[in-house]
């Protein structure tokens, strides 16, 4: 093991930074993006968006999902492009808000992968039995467990293939509902009994937006935190190459094809299937197949969405060996969390996410009405904090950066409409929060995201005393 400081790379290799190495590429850090987000937010609870929001109000709930990620991601492309920290977001909040407030950050973000990777896990044993029902769910956890840490382990550069195809098929297989069910509503899908689908079903006895704005309102929680894993394009950028040109790109290209995906997989989805019948009980995409005359879809499509869980579960753990890591270079952690191998993989703080994973595996079924149920609430409430943390560093960054007398001509990317996108995004953000609490089954997540938020910030002053929360100079 070597500290942060690690030796220069082989000739020839990228430089480090923090001892990791910079060996991801544009098309990488894409499908990291695509892979983060593309689970079971978009597979299983598209459904559950649908049912509370109306056909109408489901695509609407995601045309916002995907408006309020590009402001943010705009954000974390000026931030990213301009300063490749280690530990991204984590790393800007501390610098742009003050430690105390990184400190914070990073910890929820680390909750909210580590609850997803028990809870990845999980569903992905579950789908297993499928086909082979005599083999217990914590074999293929444990199994699952092992292989994910094994990609993890050994490069970044092997992370970051194993997630290229495991997102190439997960966009494959959303591509092929998207046309298949256009087909479908059309009348041009031979497979399909009786004529065009059509739209008609948007239209439902209570009206376009069945549940009202309201509805909308209160789905938002949910839609954001489908969409939430384009940000780890910010996390990996410490391990970009050409960091200044490769990230803004992928920000962008991953932004507009998770619009695309997502907007289009929801109206292919809100048209086929009665909003009465929408759910969680089964996957909309199978049912999708089903009446679209392809049942044997179905076993394709439980492969398609074990490949998904294990994809966010991989870059899950990436991004919690990250932040660990992160935090121990910030000097927020103990110093050994910044410690990499030769490869440049920080390893205790991988060991140790691990660890974390498995205990919310744990606690999901020893305790799954309260441990559980608090872990989740705080993963939820996570995704707009750290979105919040973001937009808000974007705005201490400029007006720190022109303080000091930088040139806006020498941003190696601009975030367009400054300031109005991360105003707007706050506003929206915090108006998500909102919704929340309008929804007795969501609260939970302000319930015990607050608290623990203040916990961390409070711990942070008492450890390190006034001036916590006060930008660096």
């Amino acid at each position: 093991m070597t500290a942060s400081n690690a030796p220069a790379a082989p000739p020839g290799a990228p430089p480090a930074t923090g001892g990791l190495r910079r060996t991801m590429t544009h098309r990488h850090l894409v499908m990291i993006a695509l892979g983060g987000v593309i689970g079971s937010g978009l597979f299983v609870s598209s459904g559950y968006t649908i049912a509370q929001a109306g056909p109408l109000g489901a695509v609407l709930a995601y045309l916002i999902g995907a408006l309020v990620a590009y402001m943010v991601m705009s954000s974390l492309g000026e931030l990213a492009a301009k300063d490749p920290a280690v530990g991204g977001f984590h790393a800007h909040a501390t610098r742009n808000l003050g430690p105390a407030w990184g400190f914070a950050t990073a910890w929820l973000y680390w909750m909210c992968w580590a609850v997803a990777l028990g809870s990845e896990f999980t569903a992905a044993g579950i789908l297993m039995q499928r086909w082979f029902p005599g083999v217990p769910v914590w074999v293929w956890c444990l199994l699952f467990a092992g292989a994910l840490f094994t990609m993890n382990a050994i490069s970044a550069r092997v992370f970051a293939e194993s997630e290229f195809w495991f997102s190439l098929i997960k966009v494959a297989a959303v591509l092929a509902v998207i046309v298949i069910g256009g087909a479908t509503i059309l009348g041009i899908n031979p497979a399909a009994q009786g004529g065009p689908v059509g739209l008609g079903g948007f239209m439902t006895a209570d009206g376009l937006l069945p549940t009202g704005i309201a509805g909308v309102l209160v789905t938002i929680l949910a839609v954001f935190y489908a969409f939430s894993g384009t940000e780890l394009i910010g996390v990996a950028a410490g391990e970009a190459q050409d960091p200044e040109r490769t990230i803004p790109a992928a920000i962008r290209t991953a932004v507009i094809r998770l619009a695309v995906f997502f907007v289009g997989a929801i109206a292919v989805i809100a048209a086929i299937i009665p909003y009465e019948q929408a759910g969680t009980d089964e996957s909309p995409f199978v049912t999708v197949l089903d009446r679209a005359g392809l049942p044997l879809g179905a076993d394709a499509m439980n492969f398609v969405i074990i490949t998904a869980l294990l994809s966010a579960g991989n870059s899950g753990l990436f991004s919690c060996a990250r932040m660990l890591h992160s935090l121990g270079v910030e000097g927020q952690a103990p110093r050994w969390l910044s410690r990499t191998t030769r490869r440049g993989i920080p390893l205790i703080a991988l060991c140790l996410s691990m660890v974390g994973g498995l205990a919310s595996l744990l606690s999901s079924v020893v305790a799954p009405g309260s441990l559980f149920l608090a872990l989740v609430s705080i993963a939820g409430f996570a995704v707009v904090a750290v979105w919040i943390a973001i937009a808000a560093s974007h705005l201490g960054f400029r007006r720190r950066y022109l303080r000091d007398g930088g040139d806006l001509a020498d941003l190696p990317y601009r975030a367009p409409l400054f300031p109005l996108l991360p105003i707007l995004a706050l506003i929206l953000l915090g108006a998500s929060l909102l919704g929340v609490g309008l929804d007795p089954a969501q609260r939970a997540a302000l319930w015990f995201g607050v608290p623990f938020t203040l916990a961390c910030l409070g711990w942070f002053r008492w450890r390190h005393g006034a001036g916590v929360f006060a930008p660096q100079r």
